[in-house]
C-alpha cells in the first residue's frame, strides 16, 4: 500500500511541473496559428476571385461609356474648388467611342454598308435568295441600279466612272469581283471605296466565270433597294449620262440578256448530249456574257443548282459557259422576261475569239455618237427604238484622256425611251410624215408612206444618215406583181455577228 502511494505522489509532481504545462501551452499555439493562415489564405482566394469579376464588369461599362473618364478628366468639381482651366488637358487621353451596330435593325439587313463577310458561296445564295411575302416595304425603297464589275485588278477607267455617278446618290450601288489578294488603290472619297466582295480565282472560258457572276448577283441581291444588275468588265465605259441609264432601266419591262440560236459549230456545236433530258438542243442558246437582269430573275439565277451543275460537269472550256449558262437558262423558263439583246456595245467585225479594243487614237466625238446611233433598230417596251446600246467595250487604258474630254460633250438622250422612235408605228393610209424636229441630231428620217387602192398594198420609203450606216430602201409595187427593191450601205455595221472563237 506505501508503495502505491508513493508512485501516486510520483505522477503528481510529474504532471504539475513547468515543462509540462509549457507543452501543452505551445501546441495550442501552433494549432491557433494554423488555423489563422488557412482562413487568411481563404480569405485571399476569395478576396482574388471577386476583385477579377468585378475589374471585368468594371472595364466593360467604363469602356462603354467613356464620357465618365471624359468628365474626370476635364469637368471641375461641384463646389468649384478647382477651376476649369486649372485642369491639365496635355496628360489626358481623350477616348472617343466608337458607333454602336445593330445587326439586327432594319436598316443593316435591308441595306448592308459592309461588304466582307465569311459566307460560303452556298451560304450567301442561301441569304440572297430570301424574298419577303409582305409586298409593302416597311421603309422608303427607292429602286437602284447595281453595277457589278468583273475585273482581275484595277478599273482604268475609275475616273470616268466616277463622273459618271457624280451627283446621284441613292440611285446606284458598286460591287467590285477581282482577283483574290488583290485591292483596288482607292480613295475614300470614291464611290468605289470599300465595294470590293470577297471573290475567288476566275479563269477564262470556264464554270468559274459564271460563278464569279452569280457571285456578284448575291452580294448585290443583299440590299433589297437593288432592282436592276448590271455586269460590267474593267474595260467597259458609259454611252449615255446616269440619268439616261437609269431611267432607260428602271423603265423597262423586261432583261437584256442576249439569247439566239446559232446552229452553227460554235452554237449548237457546243451542246452536250449528257445534258438531256434536262435541256434539250432545241432550247440550247448563246449570248454575250454582259447581261442586265431585273431583281427577279436575278434572284431565279442565284437560286439554281440544278442548271449549273448540268453546266459545270458538261460545259468545259472550249463550250464557254459564261455565253450558254444564264441565255439557257431564261430562255427554258422566262423567255417572255427577255429581251433577247444585250445593252453593251461590241465589235466582232474582225473576227477572232476576241472583239475588237479601241485605243485613245480611236475615240472621238463622233465614233461616240456612232455606237449611240449605229443604224440598228432593237424593241423597247415593246415598241422600235434606235437606242439600243447603253454601254460599250473594249477599250484600252489610253483611251482614258479622251474619253474625259469628250465626256462632257456627247448629248445625252432627253426623251422618255419609250417614246424614241415611235414613228415607226403604221400610221393611217395615205398619212405623210416629216418629223426631222423631234429626231435626235446624229439622225434624220424621212417616212413616205404610199397607199394603193387597188391592191390596198402598203409600201414605205426609209431614208437614214448618220451612225456608222448609210442606207436607203425603195419599195414600190408597179402594176401587178412587180416589185423592186433597192438598198445601198456605205460601211458594213461594226455589230458585224456573235462571237466566233
Amino acid at each position: 500500500m506505501g508503495r502505491i502511494r508513493l508512485e501516486r505522489e510520483d505522477l503528481q509532481k510529474l504532471s504539475s511541473s513547468p515543462m509540462n504545462n509549457n507543452v501543452g501551452v505551445n501546441i495550442k499555439e501552433v494549432s491557433f496559428r494554423i488555423m489563422t493562415l488557412v482562413f487568411c489564405l481563404v480569405v485571399f482566394v476569395a478576396g482574388m476571385v471577386i476583385g477579377l469579376v468585378s475589374s471585368s464588369h468594371v472595364d466593360k461599362y467604363m469602356s462603354s461609356r467613356p464620357e465618365l473618364l471624359f468628365y474626370m478628366n476635364h469637368v471641375a468639381s461641384v463646389d468649384g474648388s478647382v477651376p476649369i482651366a486649372s485642369v491639365p488637358t496635355n496628360n489626358c487621353t481623350i477616348i472617343r467611342s466608337c458607333p454602336k451596330v445593330d445587326c439586327l435593325s432594319l436598316e443593316n439587313f435591308a441595306h448592308p454598308k459592309v461588304l466582307i463577310h465569311k459566307l460560303s458561296d452556298n451560304e450567301l445564295f442561301w441569304r440572297a435568295s430570301i424574298v419577303p411575302k409582305i409586298d409593302k416595304y416597311p421603309f422608303n425603297r427607292v429602286p437602284k441600279v447595281a453595277f457589278m464589275f468583273l475585273t482581275r485588278g484595277p478599273l482604268p477607267f475609275l475616273p470616268l466612272w466616277e463622273r459618271f455617278f457624280g451627283g446621284h446618290d441613292g440611285l446606284f450601288s458598286i460591287y467590285v469581283h477581282t482577283s483574290p489578294g488583290f485591292i483596288l488603290n482607292i480613295s475614300p472619297d470614291s464611290v468605289f471605296y470599300g465595294r470590293q466582295i470577297p471573290s475567288q480565282e476566275v479563269s477564262w472560258g470556264s464554270i468559274s466565270l459564271a460563278a464569279a457572276e452569280k457571285r456578284l448577283l448575291a452580294n448585290a441581291l443583299l440590299d433589297f433597294s437593288n432592282e436592276r444588275f448590271v455586269l460590267l468588265s474593267e474595260s467597259c465605259i458609259p454611252v449615255y449620262n446616269f440619268k439616261t441609264v437609269y431611267k432607260y432601266l428602271s423603265q423597262s419591262a423586261h432583261s437584256f440578256v442576249e439569247s439566239y440560236d446559232d446552229p452553227s459549230r460554235y452554237g449548237r456545236g457546243r451542246y452536250s448530249r449528257w445534258m438531256a433530258p434536262s435541256i434539250r438542243i432545241h432550247q440550247w442558246r448563246k449570248g454575250s456574257q454582259w447581261f442586265e437582269l431585273n431583281r427577279g430573275l436575278a434572284i431565279e439565277i442565284i437560286s439554281d443548282f440544278k442548271y449549273y451543275d448540268l453546266f459545270r460537269k458538261y460545259c468545259h472550256p472550249s463550250c464557254y459557259p459564261d455565253e450558254h449558262y444564264i441565255p439557257t437558262y431564261l430562255n427554258i423558263f422566262h423567255p417572255s422576261l427577255n429581251s433577247n439583246r444585250t445593252v453593251t456595245w461590241v465589235d466582232w467585225s474582225f473576227g477572232g475569239p476576241h472583239p475588237a479594243t479601241f485605243g485613245g487614237e480611236n475615240v472621238t466625238a463622233t465614233f461616240i455618237r456612232n455606237i449611240r446611233n449605229n443604224g440598228t433598230d432593237c424593241l423597247y417596251n415593246s415598241q422600235r427604238t434606235s437606242i439600243c446600246y447603253l454601254f460599250a467595250r473594249k477599250f484600252s487604258p489610253d483611251a482614258l484622256d479622251a474619253l474625259l474630254n469628250i465626256s462632257s460633250k456627247t448629248e445625252p438622250l432627253r426623251k422618255n425611251p419609250s417614246t424614241v422612235f415611235k414613228d415607226h408605228t403604221r400610221r393611217e393610209p395615205g398619212h405623210w410624215s416629216s418629223n426631222n424636229t423631234k429626231c435626235n441630231r446624229a439622225f434624220q428620217m424621212l417616212v413616205v408612206e404610199v397607199f394603193h387602192q387597188k391592191e390596198a398594198l402598203w409600201r414605205r420609203v426609209y431614208i437614214t444618215w448618220g451612225g456608222l450606216n448609210l442606207k436607203y430602201g425603195i419599195g414600190l409595187r408597179f402594176g401587178k406583181g412587180i416589185s423592186e427593191t433597192m438598198t445601198r450601205t456605205a460601211r458594213p455595221s461594226m455589230n458585224a455577228g456573235p462571237r466566233v472563237p
